[in-house]
């Protein structure tokens, strides 16, 4: 590993520690006594609308992990080990991402209308 490569891990290291501690957060905040159906949803729904990446946090991580399959690929075109990590986005976005919503109009389907 060359130094360079070094730093770009250290990187994303304290990037993914910055991201641990935010959604610690979050799940603390979940945990509180006075979180009702309506308040969950909201959180719910701001998880996947409205941060600043366009769509959420699922199609941002999507997007992520799309960027890890191009780059395996360019890598090693003749070992596809992007296809598992296309298979990986695909599933974030369309799975968990559309669950999260139908969770949210479950808890407070008159949210949807904000």
């Amino acid at each position: 590993m060359t130094g360079r490569s070094r730093t770009r891990l250290d990187r994303v290291r304290a990037s993914l520690g910055i991201d641990q501690l935010a959604l610690q957060q979050i799940e603390d905040d979940l945990n509180a006594d006075d979180v009702d159906g309506p308040e969950l949803a909201a959180i719910l729904r701001e998880l996947q609308e409205d941060i600043d990446v366009p769509g959420g946090l699922f199609p941002a991580l999507a997007q992520l992990v799309s960027t890890a399959a191009r780059k395996a690929k360019q890598i090693e075109p003749d070992r596809d080990a992007s296809c598992p990590l296309h298979e990986a986005a695909a599933l974030i976005t369309d799975n968990a991402g559309q669950r999260l919503n139908w969770s949210a109009r479950s808890l407070d389907p008159q949210g949807d209308a904000e």
